[in-house]
């Protein structure tokens, strides 16, 4: 949990590509290669679940919590 104006920061310690890509549409990492990182500054109250484009089954969720 964060609060708003919180930026995340994912890295990819893994040694396969990646992406951070919201199930919304409201963002997409991109590719982000092994030892890369990524970064989204989170603006309003919610709750985001995204995942890998690439390995569906690999998921999360971020909780952005108000004022």
């Amino acid at each position: 949990m964060v609060g708003v104006n919180n930026t995340i920061t994912w890295t990819n310690n893994d040694n396969m590509v990646h992406t951070v890509t919201s199930r919304t549409g409201l963002f997409d990492s991109g590719l982000i290669e092994a030892g890369m990182t990524w970064t989204y500054t989170f603006d309003t109250p919610g709750i985001y679940n995204y995942y890998c484009t690439l390995h569906p089954w690999t998921n999360g969720t971020v909780t952005v919590l108000a004022p």
